[in-house]
């Protein structure tokens, strides 16, 4: 990435315990390299947060865990002193201060001179969009300027690590999803080294160079958005990261059996019971005389860009399919359904 000034990033077994012995961290090793975008993706109570306070100085690890900006170790050093940027789900803006004044904020009590301060501040306000609202108050600004502002505050310092924590939740959906490719340029820019946090799958396939998935503490998988998608390690990533239909079937010559038809999977295929996925934009809709597999139309929902089927009688349970819209298909019709061998990921047992 170009202008890459952060630092690469690693935890080593890093755990969180609190008071009462309730754990909200199991052991996390994690290497960030430097200028690299990592979503921590997960649901609410999985640990992502916890581990963004341990990168950030707020919280310490329990003993034996250390944490590294490049070689050196930060795991004693206060928040202050790590040169970290953070944007947090409220912003956590003055709202006593112009925009101009809270985005130069850190640059003030670092002892940076007026003029360089100034012109920080204009180079970050053109950066981010927000020209023209620099003598505002925070009160008299949108939702979606107010996280302009608040990212703008946290990379003026320059900082060594970005950490944001939901920065996008408060916001409305479009205007949720018009922000985050204007993050997504904004990141690439600076070449930050940037840990985001979030539960949404869209802004973790959007904004991450690599995604780590947690759950119960723990880390599920860690991969690229397509390894993520295409690949999962698990059930529950392969239910967590986009819709999936799970099938409980078994695999005999090669062949994927299903109650209302087989899948050809091809000779490497392992005999016996499988649980396996098939992504609903995988399975096509084809004349039942010409299928090996088949099934009956159960609902059909308009969806805008892509019709939304539920076929039942195909699987052990109803398929949800996502087609073309002008797909011309009626509920209770049958219909063949094609499914190509790689579209089909064996899960590695139920490791929910």
């Amino acid at each position: 990435m170009s202008n890459s000034h952060g630092v690469s990033l690693r935890l080593e077994a890093c755990a969180k315990s609190f008071p009462g012995g309730s754990r909200a961290l199991d052991p996390v090793t994690l290497a960030v390299a430097r200028g690299e975008t990592v979503v921590i993706l997960g649901p609410s109570g999985c640990g992502k947060t916890t581990l963004l306070r341990i990168i950030a100085g707020l919280e310490a690890p329990d003993a034996g865990g250390r944490v590294f900006f490049n070689d050196a170790d930060v795991t004693k050093v206060p928040i202050e002193q790590r040169k970290v940027g953070m944007v947090f789900q409220s912003y956590a803006l003055f709202p006593n201060m112009s925009v101009a004044e809270n985005i130069g904020y850190g640059l003030k009590i670092r002892g940076i001179g007026k003029a360089q301060r100034a012109a920080r501040v204009a180079e970050l306000v053109k950066l981010t969009g927000i020209e023209g609202f620099e003598h505002r108050r925070i009160t008299q600004l949108s939702g979606g300027q107010r996280q302009r502002v608040a990212l703008a505050r946290a990379v003026a310092v320059q900082p060594s690590v970005l950490l944001l924590d939901e920065p996008l939740t408060a916001l409305d959906a479009a205007l949720r999803e018009r922000l985050r490719s204007e993050l997504d340029r904004l990141l690439r820019t600076l070449g930050i080294t940037t840990i985001y946090v979030t539960h949404d799958q869209a802004e973790a396939m959007a904004l991450g160079d690599r995604i780590v998935v947690m759950r119960n503490g723990a880390i599920a998988q860690i991969g690229s958005p397509r390894e993520i998608y295409f690949s999962p390690q698990s059930r529950f990533v392969a239910e967590f990261v986009g819709a999936a239909n799970i099938l409980e079937a078994s695999i005999e010559n090669g062949e994927l059996k299903l109650p209302g038809g087989r899948i050809k999977l091809g000779n490497g295929a392992p005999a016996g019971a499988v649980t396996a996925m098939v992504r609903p934009e995988a399975i096509a809709i084809v004349p039942p005389e010409r299928a090996a597999l088949c099934g009956r139309v159960d609902a059909v929902s308009f969806v805008g860009d892509r019709a939304r089927l539920i076929v039942t009688g195909a699987a052990d349970r109803p398929l949800v399919l996502s087609v073309a819209n002008s797909t011309d298909v009626k509920v209770g019709e049958r219909v063949g359904l094609a499914i190509e061998p790689d579209a089909v990921r064996l899960l590695p047992g139920d490791r929910r």
